[in-house]
């Protein structure tokens, strides 16, 4: 059995985890961090620490009206990918965990068009160095 990082849970919800395939379980938003369980396989979940998290980035489709769903980047180990039945709940537990500005809305579809189209050309990578 898995050992919760949580003294206290906020929030429980069912949610699914887009890290590879798709996993089906539950969020757990507590005192101490973030955490995801697996509904099938008990040894396949994500704990991750508030002391853990750089931003909650947030994916945002018509106006704030419908978030698909949500990523936490850690400053460690990647990003993780969630999405939530009522999401809005878990971002709001969230945010009394993370400060608002570490709250972050995700790019759009052509703003990633265009920072691809208005990079400079010219300029050479770092990796081209020697």
């Amino acid at each position: 059995m898995v050992q919760s990082l949580n003294t206290k849970s906020d929030l429980v919800m069912n949610a699914t985890s887009h890290l590879g395939m798709a996993d089906y379980g539950k969020i757990m938003v507590g005192d101490k961090g973030f955490e995801f369980y697996d509904d099938r396989d008990a040894s396949n979940y994500i704990q991750i620490p508030w002391t853990e998290v750089r931003l909650v980035i947030v994916s945002i489709i018509f106006g704030g009206k419908w978030i698909p769903r949500f990523a936490i980047e850690t400053k460690k180990n990647g990003t993780f990918s969630f999405s939530a039945r009522d999401p809005k709940k878990v971002l709001r537990a969230i945010r009394v965990y993370i400060k608002p500005d570490h709250i972050v809305r995700s790019l759009g579809f052509f703003q990633v068009v265009k920072r691809a189209f208005t990079r400079n050309p010219n300029k050479k990578s770092k990796k081209s160095k020697k």
